[in-house]
This record gives C-alpha cells, sequence and structure tokens, in this order.
C-alpha cells in the first residue's frame, strides 16, 4: 500500500555521503575490493579511560534517564572545558547535551526559525545543513566561496546577503569539507558587519576544533567577537576529537533563553542522551587529553601525503588545509578532459572502476569537487592514490 507522505519530507533528496556509503557496502558484499574514503569517521579506537568510565558507570547503575539537559557532572565539565580551553564563561543551564552535534544544530534550527526566515550558509557547507534549515521552514541562502578564497566566506560576501528576514548564520570551522579555518581578522570583519544587524544570530559548529594544524592559533567566534555573546550558539561534541562517533554525545553552549528553547525540541523528540554515553563523555572532557596530539599527528601526516598525490594527478587541484580529516578537490579540469558534466556521475564511475568511494562536491554545495577523508590508515590511503591515479591520469 502505498501512502501519502508529507510534502516537507518529498523535498529532500538522500544523503550523498550515505548513498554513496551504501554502494560501497553493497559492492564490498558482493566480493568486490573497496576503499572507503567517504566516511567522516577517526579510524582511532576510543581511549581506554572512557571506555572503563562508561564501563563504571554501568556497574554503578547508571542507566536510567538523566536531565534532558545532560547529567550536571557532564554540563559542568563542558563549562569548564570552554573556561580551560577558550576562556569563556558559561554556567550549567546555558549547556544542552544532545545526541550528537547534528542534533545540537537541528534542536537550534527548529527552535529558532519559521518560514519567511533565511539562513546564510557558506558553500562548501556541511551536507545536512541546508536540509535542517528546509525542514524547519526557513531558506537556505548559499554563498559560495570558491578555493581561491580558500572556502571560506568573506565579510564582503556576509554583507551583501543578509536581508531584512535573515535570522541566522552557520559557521564551521574547521571547515567539513574544506578543511579551512577562519583567521582572526576574518573572524573580526565578519563580526563587525553582524554588529550592525543585531537581529541576525549566529551558530559556530566547532566540532572539528581539536584537530586542528595550522601555524596560527585557532580561534573561537567569541574570543574575536565578545560582543556576539548574547546571540551565538557554539557547538560542539566528542565524536571527532575522541574517536567517539558511536556514543552520539554532542553539546551546545549559549544564551539560557536559546538553550531552553532548544531543550524543548529536544524534551518533544528524543528525550536525554545516552547516560552511559554521557559518562564517557564527562571523561573525555576531563580525563588525559594526550590522545589528541596522538591522533592529531596521525591526520597531519596523512594530510601532507594525499595533498602531495592529489596535485600529482592530471586535472584535479587539492588545497592544502589546515585540520579535519577531509581534503576537498577541485575536479573541473579533470571532469573537462574526461568528458563528466555531473560530479556525482565522477564519483559514482570512480568508485565502480577503482574501487575507491569519494563524495561529490555537489553534496557539500560546491559542484566539481569531491571530497576524500584520510581518517583511514596511511596504507589504505596509498592504496587508493595508486588507483586515483591511474583513474585519472589514463
Amino acid at each position: 500500500m502505498t501512502w501519502p507522505l508529507s510534502q516537507r519530507i518529498h523535498s529532500f533528496k538522500p544523503s550523498a555521503t550515505v548513498n554513496i556509503s551504501n554502494l560501497a557496502a553493497q559492492m564490498q558484499a558482493e566480493g568486490k575490493d573497496v576503499i572507503n574514503l567517504a566516511m567522516g569517521e577517526p579510524d582511532f579506537d576510543t581511549p581506554r579511560h572512557i571506555i572503563d568510565a562508561a564501563s563504571k558507570a554501568m556497574a554503578a547503575g547508571q542507566t536510567r534517564y538523566t536531565n534532558v539537559s545532560g547529567t550536571i557532572l557532564l554540563r559542568q565539565a563542558i563549562c569548564d572545558k570552554y573556561l580551560r580551553e577558550n576562556n569563556l564563561h558559561y554556567q550549567a543551564n546555558q549547556v544542552l547535551v544532545s545526541n550528537g552535534a547534528k542534533q545540537s544544530i537541528y534542536n537550534l534550527s527548529v527552535a529558532l526559525l519559521e518560514a519567511g526566515d533565511q539562513v546564510i550558509i557558506p558553500a562548501p557547507f556541511w551536507v545536512s545543513y541546508a536540509a535542517m534549515v528546509t525542514m524547519a521552514g526557513a531558506e537556505p541562502v548559499i554563498i559560495t566561496c570558491n578555493a581561491s578564497q580558500a572556502f571560506k566566506m568573506t565579510a564582503t560576501q556576509l554583507a551583501d546577503a543578509i536581508t531584512p528576514t535573515t535570522k541566522l548564520l552557520m559557521l564551521n570551522s574547521p571547515s567539513n569539507p574544506s578543511g579551512q579555518a577562519y583567521s582572526y581578522d576574518e573572524l573580526f570583519a565578519m563580526g563587525e558587519v553582524l554588529r550592525l544587524h543585531p537581529k541576525v544570530m549566529v551558530v559556530s559548529d566547532d566540532i572539528y576544533e581539536h584537530i586542528y594544524w595550522g601555524e596560527a592559533p585557532l580561534y573561537n567566534l567569541l574570543n574575536v567577537c565578545p560582543h556576539l555573546m548574547d546571540r551565538c550558539v557554539l557547538v560542539n561534541g566528542v565524536s571527532k576529537a575522541y574517536a567517539m562517533t558511536g556514543w552520539r554525545i554532542g553539546y551546545a553552549v549559549g544564551p539560557q533563553l536559546i538553550i531552553e528553547a532548544m531543550k524543548k525540541v529536544q524534551t518533544e523528540s528524543s528525550s536525554c542522551a545516552s547516560s552511559i554515553s554521557q559518562a564517557g563523555a564527562q571523561a573525555a572532557l576531563n580525563g588525559p587529553q594526550d590522545s589528541l596530539s596522538t591522533m592529531l599527528h596521525a591526520y597531519k601526516l596523512r594530510h601532507d601525503f594525499v595533498v602531495a598525490q592529489l596535485n600529482a594527478m592530471s586535472g584535479l587541484a587539492a588545497l592544502p588545509n589546515q585540520g579535519t580529516f577531509y581534503s576537498f578537490i577541485n575536479a573541473s579540469a579533470a571532469m573537462a578532459a574526461l568528458g563528466y558534466e555531473d560530479d556525482i556521475d565522477l564519483v559514482e564511475n570512480i568508485l565502480k572502476r577503482t574501487g575507491v568511494a569519494l563524495v561529490p562536491g555537489s553534496a557539500f554545495g560546491l559542484p566539481e569537487h569531491f571530497r576524500l577523508s584520510y581518517a583511514t590508515h596511511l596504507s589504505l590511503l596509498q592504496q587508493a592514490c595508486e588507483r586515483l591515479a591511474v583513474f585519472f591520469n589514463h
């Protein structure tokens, strides 16, 4: 029987990342040799002390519902993290723990946006930003940011994009998919634009904060623009930095009024995050941080290798970046030489012919590119680059 679905759900396209990963999984099930560089997931194990903390929590009976906002111990650990690492002062009632940073952003979108609102999103952007804005009934305003500007939005572009109906700006630094980070001067310039538009809120997605190797310090938006404190929500989590993707713990901090509204959304959707995962996240934030530097060193080595290999291939241009575990590659020249008009066709054909799974740039709002995740062992990256070289150097 066919059921009538909402017009809202008909407007969404399946995630390109998931589609490619599903195709890769199908090929693997058929016995084909596949190297999946589509998913953004650390290949490291969760540090032992985090696992032990979760195990102890289970043994101690911490297996029941928590406050929707999160346990007081985890929320205090988050406040301590912001004071220690970012010199930002938050109280526990300004924190909401969610099932991943993704839910934090969704909570904000539903709590803040309505029909007629516009949301500025620099492209390339993480695949779910625009979809969440649309799901909340608002209009995503996509600002194209090419490699010539390091895939980052300028203050001039921001000023030109703001209208009387602009309600929110979404920032991500370091960025998925580009790996680029906004500098102090770039954030300051955008802050001066926002100073002229006091009704525009900002969400800063800082999930890759600890995966950064740039020469200059990594600046938080509120360190540069403290005047935005009463209209900025910071989103972070433990998934990427601590190799805890399956634990599903993200968090948001911001003005209490906004956090309370986001809590209402979460109350009526998922309620609290896993009590056991929260115990693990508390240990991650409060415990030893040496695993971060170990993983960061590996990501930087992989980045250097992959960028050099890709730039040696015909028709590809990979801009070196400062963080994350992605490379975002301009394939326009290669597509023209090989006769491809669609980057989705390009990526699907690469997968079928070489067994290397990538994500098309159009999924991130910037066609004629593709994203490669190097969150996997260097030996696999070497094999993948050898296969890609055969494909592009024809």
